[in-house]
């Protein structure tokens, strides 16, 4: 499977050139079953979606990466309840609240302040109105997980 991703991820990145599209994973089933999750740093609208879908599986038909065509694809973005899994993510979701879990299962919600290459920042609102608010840097090597809370 590690072959395909590879081929299905070097035939999507031309795909992308010129646009602020970008792979956030990429994932293929036993049953020839390609879901592609992308993102852009506009947003991933669905016009977005379905030109690269429409692109990139007339591109995989075209290569004959499946013999005889047998495979679906499925390009969306990923779920609103999905981690965040790349820089750019991060980067993108700057302002807004988000749960970090670090790797010992500890919980830390706050608005992602700043990114770099190595951690995140989050000020965090203290239990208590009178305390100031916290300041928590907190490194990339250490988290576990990182998901954006939707505020209704």
């Amino acid at each position: 499977m590690a072959e395909i991703i590879e081929k299905v991820y070097t035939l999507l990145e031309p795909l992308l050139d010129g646009t602020d599209i970008f792979v956030v994973s990429i994932k293929v089933k036993p049953v020839n079953n390609i879901k592609v999750y992308l993102d852009a740093d506009s947003g991933f609208s669905i016009d977005k979606c379905t030109s690269v879908n429409r692109r990139l599986y007339a591109v995989i038909e075209a290569e004959q990466l499946f013999p005889g065509g047998d495979f679906s694809l499925e390009v969306s973005s990923p779920g609103v309840d999905e981690p965040l899994l790349q820089l750019r993510q991060y980067k993108k979701n700057i302002g807004r609240k988000v749960t970090v879990t670090d790797n010992e299962g500890i919980e830390k919600t706050g608005i992602l302040k700043d990114v770099t290459e190595e951690e995140i920042t989050l000020e965090i609102k203290p239990a208590k109105q009178k305390d100031s608010l916290i300041i928590a840097q907190i490194p990339f090597t250490i988290i576990k997980k990182t998901v954006v809370q939707i505020i209704f």
